[in-house]
């Protein structure tokens, strides 16, 4: 579809969406890692190994704060919130394990 007749079908009430759009939406659906920053998957990584928020803040050259501000931000993007009977960082890493 060109731009001409994208304009047109906006005019005419309808909704375009680019398709590359749709592809990352239904990419993001299907692997929630693909939803996390550069960075987040670094901290993700580094969890998976077993490191404390101390050990990666170390690593990466970044305060515990920083870190803890990622795991947090990985953590709502894998839609892993605060349960009682779950342990999100195992859950998180295990997610990571599968992708």
């Amino acid at each position: 579809m060109d731009f001409v007749e994208a304009l047109d079908r906006v005019a005419s009430g309808h909704t375009v969406v680019d398709p590359e759009v749709v592809r990352q939406l239904i990419r993001d659906r299907r692997d929630p890692l693909a939803r996390l920053s550069p960075r987040e998957r670094e901290v993700l990584a580094l969890m998976a190994e077993g490191r404390s928020n101390t050990a990666i803040a170390r690593a990466l050259f970044v305060t515990e704060a920083a870190v803890a501000k990622h795991i947090s931000s990985l953590l709502a993007k894998l839609d892993l919130p605060p349960a009682e009977d779950d342990h999100r960082r195992v859950r998180a890493v295990l997610a990571y394990l599968r992708g």
